[in-house]
């Protein structure tokens, strides 16, 4: 593994070497590109300095200071931004994203929120109407809630799409709901076995395929269905970065990506067409072997420490979903059988996180029951037994974190893990309610659902936070994330969890900045920083939001460079 190490030496290196420079008297004197004015400026820094207006020049903050000091810099060409009291924040940050994915739902039938059957089958006949042909006709979002035992069935796509090949993913990205034509072109039949951490559900009587396909499962359907283009791939990403910029987002984590769409990212960024700073982890699994590991590295010293599009860290994914029941838990589900489909044993995960550990990348596991929780901290945990510290320190992450023991809340801060969790997971599993609803609290019972999603809770007990949004699973909309992160009721028998708006920024931010080894560059408002800069239409902090869609962006920089205004 000695390349691995040269890896994550030329790694930190290059991190040094980019560091932005403090503000000089000299550099000042040249005047500014762009003044933001008239705003709260809220810097997302440990100490919680506030101002009054920012200036840039070029793709760096140049100061922060008061209306007064700030506009001495005007020049004649300078650009202005009056914030009209509205908070000027650090660019946000989405710590959890299926960027060209959730480009592609833009344009695809949107299920999400239909609480009945008839309201699912008329959305599906109507886009069918209006989509006509033989191709397959695709849609994502569904809910568990309108079916009968949570669960689809290709007779009731058939009642609607008779005729073409029909797709419809659920809203957790862990199941799909197929029709019998789809089923009959994946040759999925009453006697196909269920592949490897997955589940083709079938009738109990017949046996045969239902058309609700979980988990690994769906690769059945997905490898006969016509690939993307580079070329569609390529026009999603510039089309999703312009929708993330109005939206304030100027950074996105996403975990897990081919080598087909890594190269992808590569041509956008290329181009120009990725206007957002984009952390890029591969997909390792429990197959993943010292030479793939040798080939994660040497991706990340060729791609080199450009802060537009980086990697140099592996998506592992532990386990399914709670509403699914293929979540790794401890002890069995209140409702149905079993404790869940655990991707790794035990000895497969401490070996791929010991691989990846020790060539210095940065490992983060999806792991949502709290079997998986525990797994994944012990892997950590004797990883760094067995390996020599990195020169930056370990930053391993934990995505998702829904249901936890209550012994592992104080382990995030023990061993370092970063808790990355995305806000609106709650309201997607009916969690933001005084009584249980829905198949998320019915499948874990009382005694799991108080300690549910416990963001406040690992950070009572030191552990690190980051936020985000697992888009298309959920709205890009970081507006919405912070309103529930900051209003979150508490769950029966549970600890408060709504958090104080300035840790919900920092979240977004400062926090999100460290957890991707940014935050030298980015992630807060100060001289020598990065230029990626949020403007919001109101002030959050003396006007907290009262819903989801209260928060709004008046104007986006990125890069020094101002790339959406509110019409």
């Amino acid at each position: 593994m000695n390349s691995i190490r040269c890896g994550w030496m030329l790694a930190v290196v290059a991190l040094a070497a980019c560091r932005p420079a403090p503000e000089s008297a000299g550099t000042a004197a040249q005047g500014a590109d762009l003044l933001i004015l008239n705003g709260r400026v809220f810097t997302a820094d440990a100490a919680g300095t506030t101002a009054e207006a920012v200036a840039v020049r070029g793709n760096t903050i140049l100061r922060v200071g008061s209306n007064a000091e700030v506009s001495k810099l005007r020049g004649g060409n300078t650009r202005l931004i009056d914030a009209h009291g509205g908070s000027v924040i650090p660019g946000l940050s989405d710590t959890h994203v299926h960027f060209i994915s959730g480009a592609f739902s833009l344009d695809q039938l949107d299920l999400g929120g239909l609480s009945t059957l008839d309201e699912v089958q008329a959305s599906i006949r109507k886009f069918a109407a209006a989509h006509p042909g033989t191709g397959w006709l695709q849609g994502r979002g569904w809910l568990y809630a309108p079916f009968p035992g949570a669960s689809p069935t290709r007779a009731q796509l058939d009642a609607v799409v008779p005729d073409r090949p029909a797709v419809m993913q659920c809203y957790d990205g862990h199941s799909i709901w197929v029709n019998s034509r789809a089923l009959q072109l994946a040759g999925i039949t009453k006697d196909t076995p269920d592949p490897p951490n997955g589940v083709i559900v079938k009738d109990p009587r017949t046996g045969e395929p239902t058309g609700h396909l979980k988990e690994s499962a769906a690769r059945l359907v997905s490898k006969v269905i016509p690939p993307r283009t580079d070329a569609e791939r390529r026009a999603a990403i510039k089309a999703a970065s312009a929708y993330a910029n109005s939206l304030g987002v100027t950074s996105i984590h996403n975990p897990g990506a081919t080598p087909e769409e890594m190269a992808v990212f590569e041509a956008a960024r290329r181009d120009g067409d990725l206007t957002v700073r984009a952390y890029v982890a591969f997909w390792g699994s429990a197959q993943t072997t010292e030479a793939e590991a040798d080939t994660f590295v040497q991706a990340w010293q060729r791609m080199g420490d450009d802060p537009t599009l980086r990697t140099g860290f592996i998506k592992l994914a532990a386990d399914g979903v709670i509403e699914s029941r293929t979540a790794a838990m401890l002890a069995p589900y209140t409702k149905g059988s079993g404790t869940g489909i655990p991707n790794f044993t035990p000895d497969e995960l401490n070996r791929v996180v010991a691989l990846l550990d020790k060539g210095g990348l940065q490992v983060t596991i999806h792991a949502i029951g709290d079997r998986a929780i525990r797994m994944s901290l012990d892997a950590f945990e004797r990883a760094a037994k067995i390996n020599p510290a990195p020169a930056l320190g370990r930053r391993h992450r934990i995505e998702h974190i829904e249901a936890i023991a209550e012994s592992d809340i104080a382990r995030f801060g023990a061993l370092g893990v970063i808790a990355s969790q995305q806000p609106m997971h709650v309201v997607l599993g009916d969690m933001n309610q005084k009584d249980p609803k829905g198949p998320w609290p019915d499948n874990v019972g009382p005694e799991r659902y108080a300690r549910a999603w416990a963001w406040r809770r690992i950070m009572a007990a030191g552990g690190r936070v980051a936020f985000g949004s697992d888009w298309p699973v959920a709205t890009l909309n970081p507006g919405a994330g912070i309103w529930l992160a900051a209003t979150r009721v508490t769950l029966p028998g549970g600890v408060e969890q709504a958090m104080p708006m300035a840790d919900v920024i920092r979240a977004y931010t400062s926090w999100a900045a460290y957890a991707s080894f940014d935050e030298q560059r980015k992630g807060t408002l100060a001289p020598g920083m990065l230029a990626d800069i949020a403007v919001l239409t109101s002030d959050v902090f003396t006007q907290p939001p009262q819903g989801p869609d209260d928060i709004k962006v008046a104007a986006t920089v990125f890069d020094g460079r101002v790339v959406y205004t509110r019409p």
